[in-house]
């Protein structure tokens, strides 16, 4: 007889959360165990975390302290989980990797944010790999590259958006 994956965590799940109502945690299971994953997180944060301070470290070198500690700053209990996360898997664990120099990330996620039309992000990113050493030649390259793979409408936006981020470092400068 075949166990459904439901019934395997109502088990999984009465076994570690003793003491609960079972009804309650056969209508919820999974709900109660993220309740105890995050009080696991909680106590971990009193450790060391490496990546963290890695991470936290490349994020402010590529897109700026400033706007770093204004995000971490900004964030609340519902958005630091996802503050931590990137900044300790995305630039900590991936961007903090040898195989790959800045410059080359930098440009793969001028590609990337492109085509998921995350304009947001891409601004940062194309301002980000101007700091990586990418060049402003090398950012139309990857456009006209995005423009093969993606579409022309998509080149055409992130043109659009890349000039104002190359506008806004010329009048500052």
């Amino acid at each position: 007889m075949l166990t459904s994956p439901l019934r395997s965590t109502r088990s999984w799940a009465a076994k570690r959360l003793h003491g609960m109502e079972t009804d309650a945690l056969l209508r919820h299971p999974m709900r109660h165990a993220r309740r105890e994953h995050r009080t696991e997180v909680a106590m971990a944060d009193d450790t060391p975390r490496p990546l963290y301070e890695t991470g936290l470290k490349i994020r402010k070198e590529v897109i700026g302290a400033e706007y770093v500690e204004r995000a971490l700053a900004n964030a609340d209990a519902f958005s630091t989980p996802v503050q931590e996360m990137v900044t300790e898997y995305c630039w900590g664990n991936i961007w903090g990797r040898p195989g790959l120099d800045r410059r080359t990330r930098s440009l793969l996620n001028i590609a990337m944010l492109s085509a998921l039309n995350r304009s947001h992000e891409l601004k940062l990113h194309v301002r980000g790999a101007l700091t990586n050493g990418a060049t402003r030649e090398e950012i139309q390259e990857t456009i006209l590259q995005i423009g093969v793979y993606c579409g022309v409408p998509v080149a055409l936006e992130t043109t659009r958006l890349a000039q104002e981020v190359f506008r806004e470092i010329d009048a500052a400068t």
